[in-house]
């Protein structure tokens, strides 16, 4: 071999090893730099820097932070979680017991992300065999006629319509008085009193003398003159009139002739003398009241009702109504006025009833029991007891496919009969959890804290202060 020849060979030899030393990882020129070490103060992590050293702040030994290995972005496997079977919101990260019932802590292997239910509670997923062990029933939501009727107690009061003030129209003094005594019951016509008037004993002497000119005046065969004398005696009664005399007491007067010394008082209708204002002998004078009378052949029955059933009752609906001491005598009314306005004291809206009382047993100021048809309308009803009350809202369990049971907020109107009205949060036809309520309550909410749980688990913690590094 030539010297060329070798020295060719070994120029060659030269560039193969330097190609192999190339492709090799870690090796050559372009291999890629280590990456920058960080340095930071464990009790003040808002200092970083580059090299080892001491913090400034409280001249304590810097510490190196570990960089994230090469699957630091893969999720980290989810840390077994401890929970208390009575007491769901108790969860921890090691087994021990309940602080609260001090009962062992069970592992939970799974957890549901919370959903319709909001964040205290989570779907739960029911097999057929733990169905039937814990009794779990359902029944479908329908729309049906919700009329349930309104209960409530009234009072008995006259009927204002039917209550007379009997006050003097002239002067005078009461020489006789028959109506001696509050309560009496007195008829239609009956005689209340007797009063001496010598005003009204005038204007008697004054209407007979006007009648008997008049006569004459009558008789003349001018006809102003006539006319003079019938509107003389014309006048002279109307002045008679005004004092509202028994009916019958001018046709009396003018056909005897003889003027009355006393004047009676009549009761202008049948009832009971309620107020008793005068006494024998007693002068009267115009305008002052000396009898009350009320008719208690017809009475009024006014009851309060709350504002929720307000809107439930219109004129002209029918109620029962019977006296409290005596259910069989019940009778029907309808309502006859509903006041405009709310009590402020009770918050309650009066009604009142027209009441037939012939017999008068019915007396003002006794109890009744009404009960009110109310009006029907169309509703859509669930059983009383799939609704769980949980104080700020209301919560059914619905079964949105077999075996699974999501918790659904619901907006409850009236609650009657073992049934509850559904205003909001269901339509017609789903069917809800009616039995084992309470079971599925407490798994969802273990299964919404275990969720939780996990969340905050599986969120990074952010870096240590995230400032900027101090040099």
């Amino acid at each position: 071999m030539t010297f060329t020849t070798a020295k060719t060979l070994r120029a060659l030899a030269t560039i193969a090893l330097g190609l192999l030393l190339a492709a090799l990882p870690g090796c050559g020129g372009d291999a890629a730099p280590a990456a920058a070490e960080v340095w930071y103060c464990p009790m003040h992590p808002d200092y970083v820097a580059d090299r080892p050293g001491t913090c400034p702040i409280c001249h304590m030994d810097l510490v190196q932070r570990e960089e994230p290995s090469a699957h630091a972005h893969e999720a980290a496997p989810a840390a077994q979680l401890w929970v208390c079977p009575m007491h769901p919101e108790v969860v921890s990260e090691e087994p021990g017991s309940c602080p609260i019932c001090h009962m062992d802590l069970v592992p939970q292997e799974t957890a549901e992300p919370a959903a319709a239910g909001g964040e205290s509670h989570a779907p739960v997923e029911v097999s057929a065999a733990g169905r039937a062990l814990a009794g779990v029933e359902t029944a479908a939501t329908a729309l049906k006629s919700w009329s349930g009727g309104v209960r409530t107690v009234g009072t008995v009061l006259p009927d204002e319509r039917r209550t007379f003030r009997i006050e003097a129209r002239f002067a005078g003094w009461i020489e006789e008085l028959p109506a001696d005594f509050t309560g009496q019951f007195v008829r239609r016509g009956q005689v209340l009193a007797e009063i001496f008037s010598p005003e009204l004993l005038a204007a008697q002497q004054e209407f007979l003398l006007a009648r008997d000119a008049g006569a004459r005046f009558v008789a003349s065969s001018l006809p102003e003159v006539r006319r003079g004398g019938e509107d003389l005696v014309a006048a002279a009664r109307r002045r008679l009139e005004i004092f509202a005399l028994p009916p019958g007491f001018v046709d009396e007067l003018a056909e005897s002739g003889e003027a009355r010394r006393m004047v009676p008082v009549v009761a202008p209708a049948s009832g009971f003398l309620v107020s008793k204002m005068v006494f024998a002998g007693q002068q009267v004078m115009p305008g002052q009241e000396m009898f009350r009378l009320v008719d208690l052949s017809g009475v009024w029955v006014e009851a309060s009702l709350y504002e929720i059933d307000a809107a439930r009752v219109a004129l002209g609906d029918e109620a029962h109504l019977a006296l409290a001491y005596d259910p069989a005598a019940a009778r029907a009314g309808r309502v006859s006025y509903v006041y405009p306005e709310i009590d402020a004291a009770t918050r309650t809206l009066r009604v009142r009833f027209d009441v037939v009382n012939p017999k008068l047993d019915w007396k003002p100021g006794m109890f009744v029991d009404v009960e009110l048809a109310g009006r029907p309308r169309e509703a859509l009803v669930v059983p009383d007891e799939a609704v769980l009350d949980t104080g700020e809202r209301k919560l059914v369990f619905v079964e949105a496919a077999p075996g699974r049971f999501e918790p659904r907020e619901v907006t409850v109107g009236e609650r009657r009969s073992g049934e509850a009205e559904i205003l909001a949060g269901l339509a017609a036809g789903e069917r809800v959890a009616t039995r084992a309520n309470f079971l599925l309550d407490s798994e969802s909410r273990l299964r919404a804290a275990l969720s939780s749980r996990a969340a905050e688990s599986a969120t990074p913690a952010p870096p240590g202060g995230g400032h900027e590094a101090h040099r």
